[in-house]
């Protein structure tokens, strides 16, 4: 797989049937290793080992009801409080972060309502916090740390 822009994270990977499976700690099993995936595991490993956010607060792949329409987001981060602190939109390496990804994860935090935004290829990472009752966001240099 591709190298990304993180930090060297060790991964579990296995081969079978001429696949290639890698281990996701949140999910508790082994996933197809795609591109995507790739990337979400990176954010996995960089939230908990870099930023410090616990397991137990870390959603990943739900089914949410938009519109009518069944989506799934990529992470979800809660605060300790329960809330949804973060909404995260993971691409594939050779997937350029567009306007259109954006649109994606505001259609998505809409229902959701996070404060903070994610959206990452592994290559490139966009970091925003949002301030719901005046309608806007700003981008920031990074995500905050559990800790704050």
């Amino acid at each position: 797989m591709q190298a990304l822009n993180f930090p060297t994270y060790h991964f579990r990977l296995k081969n079978t049937e001429n696949s290639t499976y890698i281990f996701d700690v949140i999910r508790k099993k082994f996933v197809v290793l795609q591109p995507e995936e790739w990337v979400r595991q990176h954010v996995l490993c960089f939230l908990m080992e870099t930023k410090g956010y616990p397991k137990s607060l870390i959603n990943v792949e739900k089914q949410i009801i938009i519109n009518g329409l069944r989506k799934r987001y990529d992470i979800i981060i809660f605060n300790k409080y329960g809330e949804i602190d973060i909404l995260i939109e993971c691409k594939a390496p050779d997937v350029d972060i567009t306007q259109k990804a954006f649109d994606q994860i505001a259609i998505y935090n809409l229902k959701v309502n996070a404060k903070y935004i994610m959206v990452s290829n592994g290559i490139n990472h966009y970091y925003c916090q949002i301030n719901h009752e005046e309608e806007k966001y700003t981008f920031l240099k990074e995500i905050p740390d559990f800790n704050r």
